[in-house]
């Protein structure tokens, strides 16, 4: 069977799956395959062949196989090294259930949605040189140095150390300090001890130290925590390189010792968020608008460097928290890379209800937890009900309010995270993102309570919960767009989508407070049209008009950061997060407008008549400059005017007294001879008498 340019090899594994394989064939060719599903039995044993006649036909194979996976692609590595080759779970996510005979359209779906090519993340290298740090409190830790120092470049440091016996050969390093600032990753840690001092050579019954310095600073690749205090880093498991067993646990400290001699060399993991500071709406000038991804982050990977926000690629563990609430798409989540995550979720509900599904659940769970609750439902429970499609992610935590509109949007009844217990802490972003949907639901009269979290250990309580969901009361009209754009985009299309086809429309939805839609309001009466707030704006959804005093405003840009509420200077502005369905969102809308004020000595309009009038109004009289008419009127002059009339008064502060007369030969001259006839008139000596 060919399915979008791909041959597909079905194994109904040694019969234990009762695929039937007429009605799977009608099922898939409803969703666009071509030709006849031939169902294997051994696909993985008695019938390699069959596998092997189809990864060298020249086209890409996709095996409706996980758990065979590495032996198919040892075989393919010898017959057909450049052949594409994906593999795709259709055993314990529908073949072992006890709803499998009606798992059909699911089993298409899933093989449909596996045709989408997932785009690869791009990766951030780490290296580590093998320098590390055992941290403890006594003999412990210099133990466990002593095991490491084979391997790696070993220093043990001890925080408060007390009778501590001294070993007889000192073939590792021992000083003493608490760590009281620790940052960095694998490879590149950074560490300030306070009480810092090195081992005595001389300690006899209890080991000595020399005198203590704080302030001490480090460097390391690896560090093995057994001080059994507080984490080092906040969401310290995430933290690479940085190993915390419990002192108390030798079997927990022996496999942190067998793990972290493996963490030297050269490492890639995946650059999980891609950021582009253009969009973002943290800061402006100094004042601060959103921090949703600062908040959220668990390893504190992003910080904030000025306007915009900085990430670590590897501090970060790839939660996809910030990219779940980012308003803009500025944080945008890449494993998988692109719109790869979008097409699959479209490919797999549409193929879903074409090939005759219905009540459609999303079950969204990670590659860890979540697939071993799957498996472990298949293997010794009931299975998934047949209506219960499985999406895995990377992580659950990276779904934003674009995603879950989408899922509805694309014909799912329901919404289910399979979130693991032990990563409840790191759901508050995703809380928030299934509110906002929610509430949107709610108010456009699909009712609440479609998206479920289960964040149960016990696979039989995860069973209970999903085969104990009832179906909604109305069902979801599906729609068949492109998840084209960005982030907000795709957003807009599908809740235009869900509005479009409500069973109780409205134009505008009340949304609560830090949604990331809503519209700017503007006290007209107060506002003097200095339009700081456009230039604030980060996403241009506050507007000017070069021509005329002028504030517009377009609804579907504004993301509710509030850098116009906190840099108008009036503060006239107030923000109310709504959802506005109309056309009136996409264009744009006056909030204040005025007449420029025409200068009354040359007729050029300049500045905004109520500023202009309220200007003059508060300084008449009231300021030395302002207390005639005739200094008022220059308020009401444009800029070149006030100058000229300014200089030509008499109260030009800038007038002197008359210039002096510039002095000539002919003035010295003059003044000459005018003495020597004063001097002859005066009879003066110098004069003659007959």
């Amino acid at each position: 069977m060919e399915m979008r340019g791909k041959r597909v090899l079905v194994c109904d594994c040694d019969s234990t799956m009762p695929l039937e394989e007429s009605a799977l064939t009608r099922a898939c060719r409803a969703v666009g395959a071509e030709g006849k599903a031939e169902l294997n039995t051994q696909l993985c044993r008695s019938q390699l062949g069959n596998f092997q006649r189809a990864i060298l036909g020249g086209e890409p194979v996709v095996v409706a196989c996980t758990q065979e996976a590495p032996l198919f692609r040892e075989i393919a590595a010898e017959d057909n090294p450049d052949v594409e080759l994906d593999f795709v779970n259709i055993r314990e996510a529908a073949g072992w259930s006890d709803e499998a005979k009606a798992a059909t359209p699911k089993i298409a779906a899933l093989l449909a949605a596996a045709m989408v090519e997932a785009a690869p993340a791009p990766m951030v290298s780490l290296s580590s040189q093998g320098v590390c740090l055992v941290y403890g409190r006594d003999e412990q830790a210099i133990e466990a140095a002593k095991q490491l120092a084979g391997r790696l470049d070993v220093t043990v440091l001890l925080s408060a150390p007390s009778d501590v016996l001294p070993p007889q050969v000192m073939d590792v390093p021992i000083f003493k300090g608490t760590i009281v600032q620790a940052k960095g990753h694998l490879g590149g840690f950074g560490i300030t001890v306070n009480d810092y001092a090195p081992a005595t050579p001389s300690g006899r019954a209890v080991l000595g130290f020399d005198a203590a310095r704080n302030n001490a600073f480090s460097e390391c690749d690896l560090i093995l925590d057994l001080s059994g205090g507080q984490p080092l880093f906040p969401a310290a498991e995430k933290r690479d390189g940085y190993l915390r067993p419990d002192p108390g646990d030798p079997a927990a400290v022996q496999r942190a010792l067998f793990d972290i001699v493996d963490l030297v060399g050269e490492f890639d993991k995946p650059r999980y968020v891609k950021y582009a500071p253009e969009l973002c709406t943290h800061s402006r000038s100094r004042k601060t608008g959103c921090t949703r991804c600062l908040d959220v982050c668990p390893t504190s990977a992003i910080t904030s460097a000025g306007d915009v926000v900085a990430i670590d690629p590897q501090v970060c563990a790839g939660c996809g928290s910030c990219a779940s609430v980012c308003p803009t798409g500025a944080a945008t989540y890449q494993l998988p890379a692109g719109d790869s995550l979008f097409l699959r979720l479209r490919e797999l509900l549409i193929a879903y209800r074409e090939a005759g599904g219905t009540r459609a659940t999303l079950l969204l769970h990670d590659g860890r937890h979540g697939s071993e609750m799957v498996a472990m439902m298949a293997r010794f429970g009931r299975g998934l009900p047949a209506h219960v499609l499985p999406f895995p992610l990377n992580e659950v935590t990276q779904v934003g309010i674009d995603f879950l509109s989408a899922a509805f949007a694309y014909g799912a009844g329901q919404v289910v995270f399979l979130a693991d217990p032990k990563k409840r802490e790191e759901m508050s972003g995703l809380a928030g993102q299934i509110g906002l949907a929610e509430t949107v639901l709610s108010g456009l009269g699909y009712g609440g309570g479609r998206i479920h979290v289960i964040d149960e250990a016990d696979p039989d309580a995860v069973e209970a919960l999903l085969y104990g969901l009832a179906a909604p009361a109305v069902a979801m009209t599906a729609g068949s767009f492109l998840p084209v754009g960005g982030k907000r985009s795709r957003a807009f299309l599908a809740l235009r989508h869900l509005h479009e086809k409500a069973p109780e429309a409205v134009d505008v939805l009340a949304l609560a407070p830090g949604a990331p839609f809503g519209r700017v309001k503007v006290d007209a009466e107060g506002c003097t049209l200095c339009l700081a707030c456009v230039s604030a704006c980060p996403v241009s959804a506050l507007l000017d008009d070069e021509t005329r005093p002028w504030l517009g405003f377009r609804e579907d840009a504004c993301v509710q950061c509030g850098l116009c509420r906190i840099t108008c200077p009036e503060q006239v502005i107030t923000l109310e997060p709504r959802l506005n369905f109309t056309n009136e969102a996409m264009s744009a809308v006056t909030l204040n407008e005025d007449e420029p004020f025409e200068c009354i000595r040359c007729g050029k309009p300049f500045g905004v008549r109520k500023s202009i009038e309220r200007i003059a109004d508060q300084l008449a009289g009231k300021h030395s400059m302002f207390r005639e008419s005739g200094q008022i009127d220059r308020i009401r002059m444009c800029e070149d005017c006030r100058i000229s009339d300014q200089f030509a008064s008499g109260d030009n502060p800038f007038q002197g007294g008359a210039r002096p007369r510039i002095r000539t030969t002919d003035d010295d001259l003059r003044e000459r001879e005018l003495a020597l006839a004063r001097t002859k008139a005066n009879g003066k000596p110098g004069s003659h008498e007959g």
